[in-house]
């Protein structure tokens, strides 16, 4: 066996091997860099494509629907399954809101979850009713006291006929309606073009849904169903 003093080293040897350490370490290096030193940009995170198909046009409906640019919705309030919070029966409605999230509960321990924005309306009423009426491309009659407020609303009130269904009409392309005691609430589930509404209070309506997904609880929700709106006291914001 050679002692350390017996092993030779070659001069040519030792500079190759030195180069490859340089090497190496310049590749580290620019493994992180741009051209210019400066660390490269992070990619801009992509909506996910599920969810982009979830929201997708819908050029089938009676009145056209455009996408939803899902990048002006906060993704919290994308529809989705999620574990049951409410310990309900399953096909009841729960409208949460102070977290602007509308439950539809499942079998298993389940519901599935949609996003909602809410109008002056969607806070002054709180209780347990049932889901009696539901209406595609329904008509919109404002009541009596918002015609009040707004005195231009007259060309649409009951007398007149209403607001012919269509995209700008404040209900969207479905309405589920609220009765109490047999009585209508004039509480509403609706849908809105205005997608970027949902998890915010703004200054009209009951509960808002983007008009893919009012369209695909109404698929989910038969009549009568119940329904239970919890914390509707809180104040417009």
């Amino acid at each position: 066996m050679k002692s350390s003093k017996d092993i030779h080293f070659d001069p040519k040897r030792r500079a190759f091997l030195a180069g490859i350490t340089s090497t190496a370490g310049a590749l580290v290096v620019s493994g992180c860099s741009t051209t210019n030193g400066e660390k490269a940009a992070e990619p801009e995170p992509q909506p996910d494509r599920s969810y982009v198909s979830m929201y997708a046009a819908m050029p089938n409906e009676r009145f056209p629907i455009p996408a939803v640019d899902v990048s002006k919705v906060n993704r919290r309030y994308y529809r989705q399954l999620v574990d049951d919070p409410t310990g309900e029966r399953p096909g009841t409605i729960v409208v949460d809101t102070r977290r602007f999230y509308l439950y539809l509960v499942q079998p298993r321990g389940k519901a599935m979850r949609y996003g909602v924005g809410l109008g002056r309306a969607g806070f002054e009423w709180s209780g347990r009713g049932v889901i009696q009426w539901k209406q595609e491309w329904p008509t919109w009659t404002p009541p009596a006291e918002m015609i009040a407020r707004q005195p231009e609303l007259e060309k649409y009130s009951a007398e007149n006929g209403g607001m012919a269904p269509g995209l700008n009409n404040p209900l969207g392309a479905r309405a589920l309606y609220i009765f109490q005691d047999g009585e209508d609430t004039l509480y509403r589930l609706h849908g809105t073009p205005e997608y970027w509404t949902i998890g915010k209070a703004v200054s009209s309506g009951c509960v808002r849904l983007m008009n893919q997904d009012i369209i695909d609880l109404y698929k989910r929700v038969p009549t009568p169903s119940p329904i239970i709106v919890r914390h509707g006291a809180r104040p417009i914001v």
